[in-house]
C-alpha cells in the first residue's frame, strides 16, 4: 500500500474526528462532530482551511451530507 493509499483508508482518521475539537472562531473548543452543518456547508462554499483541520471539515461535511454521523458514535467518549 503507498502512502497515499494509507491516508485515504486510515481508520485513525474517525477516532480523530470523535476527539478533535475547532481551534478557532464561533465555535472554537467545539468538538467537530457537533459542528452545525450549516457551518460545514459555509466552509464547503468558501473553501476548508488548510491541512489536516480542513482535511477533517471535509470529511465531516461529507459524513452529514450523507449521513454517515452514526459512524462516530461508537468512537464519541462521554
Amino acid at each position: 500500500m503507498t502512502k497515499q493509499e494509507d491516508n485515504l483508508f486510515n481508520p485513525d482518521i474517525l477516532t480523530e474526528l470523535a476527539t478533535a475539537k475547532m481551534p478557532f472562531g464561533k465555535y472554537k473548543d467545539w468538538p467537530l462532530y457537533k459542528l452545525p452543518e450549516a457551518y460545514l456547508v459555509w466552509f464547503h462554499n468558501k473553501g476548508f482551511p488548510p491541512g489536516k483541520l480542513g482535511m477533517q471539515l471535509a470529511t465531516l461535511y461529507e459524513m452529514k451530507l450523507n449521513g454517515l454521523e452514526y459512524l462516530l458514535k461508537p468512537l464519541i467518549k462521554k
